[in-house]
């Protein structure tokens, strides 16, 4: 009967013991955001927004072709002055270029010769015409000499015409002038150069700059998601702080056999002038998935032990700390799949520090 004594004494004494637990209070005092944390903590409200895929692309800015002329000459001869430089802006009929020409000199020739027969043909109709009054002449004289009057003004009409066209003067030169207004993007004619005008280069290539084209590469295994429309944002390394935006407004549809991509323009405007014929471009265009989902900046997101946090803001005196399921991040934004309703704040500033001091 020895042993079950002890046994039952040990039993009652663990009772006991469990009769009067040892209770710790643990003060906590409530977090709260000091005035200097809320100056420097900054929100973001939820939103709801469509969801979106994204396609990067490589590109290159060129000029608007519905906006650019190329200058031809359309006489040859010495060339005695040029007047514009390559990157100068200039006013449509601005004088480009003056060629000493040949040909102008034999147009100016036949000009002078033409002024001579008129006046000769109307000396004539002038006596043909008095020769009728006395009944010297028939009718059908002074009308073949009006004729030829007539045909002596078409040609010196003409003649003018040429020499309009030709932009020349009468020291046999030809002025060559600016189309339209705009930038001189190619120059090819020097001082002293000897032109043809069956030349096939052009001397000048001028464009306006006001609204630009970017010509994008496209993979053959991306062909398909290709629409007009098509949102399009633009990158560069000149200013890569800045995002220009356009739409696809053409798509070639023919491969290059040499890299298999097909090319799509994007149309953007470019009033400001920052963006240069030439420039390299990263282009990003934006695909509507259908739907919408809650949308709050990437920088937002706090990760920490393999999930995703953010830190949603009621008061400086009430901020949760919520995990969240991000559906895809995307460039400055991420999608939430769920954790967060449009509506809500999310702090974007500074919530690294106070996901520390609640989570600590």
């Amino acid at each position: 009967m020895k042993p079950v004594f002890i046994l039952l004494f040990l039993v009652a004494t663990s009772c006991a013991k469990e009769q009067k637990p040892a209770t710790v209070e643990v003060a906590k005092t409530a977090f709260v955001l000091t005035d200097t944390m809320v100056s420097r903590v900054q929100t973001e409200a939820v939103q709801s927004l469509p969801i979106r895929s994204q396609l990067r692309l490589i590109g290159h800015v060129v000029p608007d072709e519905n906006r650019l002329i190329r200058v031809f000459p359309l006489v040859g001869g010495n060339v005695r002055d040029v007047r514009a430089e390559l990157g100068d802006y200039v006013q449509k009929g601005q004088t480009l270029a003056i060629i000493q020409s040949g040909e102008v000199a034999g147009y100016n020739k036949e000009v002078a010769q033409s002024q001579a027969e008129l006046r000769l043909a109307e000396k004539n109709l002038k006596v043909a015409q008095e020769m009728f009054t006395d009944k010297l002449s028939s009718e059908r004289d002074v009308v073949a000499a009006r004729k030829e009057v007539e045909r002596e003004q078409a040609e010196q009409a003409r003649l003018r015409e040429v020499l309009q066209i030709y932009g020349a003067d009468k020291q046999s030169q030809s002025v060559v002038k600016a189309p339209i207004s705009g930038y001189v993007l190619e120059k090819n004619i020097n001082r002293g150069m000897q032109l043809r005008s069956d030349d096939a280069n052009a001397v000048f290539t001028i464009s306006q700059l006001n609204e630009i084209w970017v010509m994008a590469n496209v993979n053959e295994s991306e062909i398909g998601r290709m629409r007009m429309g098509l949102v399009a944002q633009i990158r560069t390394l000149s200013y890569p702080d800045r995002v220009f935006s356009g739409h696809v407004d053409k798509i070639y549809n023919v491969l290059d056999p040499t890299t298999k991509t097909m090319q799509v323009r994007i149309r953007l405007a470019n009033d400001k002038l920052l963006l240069k014929p030439g420039m390299n471009a990263s282009v990003t265009l934006a695909f509507d998935e259908g739907g919408s989902m809650p949308t709050i900046p990437a920088k937002a997101l706090i990760f920490d032990k393999s999930r995703q946090f953010v830190m949603v803001f009621h008061d400086k005196a009430h901020i949760d700390t919520r995990e969240v399921q991000v559906y895809r991040s995307q460039g400055d934004i991420a999608y939430i799949r769920t954790g967060l309703a449009p509506g809500e704040k999310v702090i974007t500033q500074s919530q690294l520090l106070i996901y520390d001091a609640l989570n600590d």
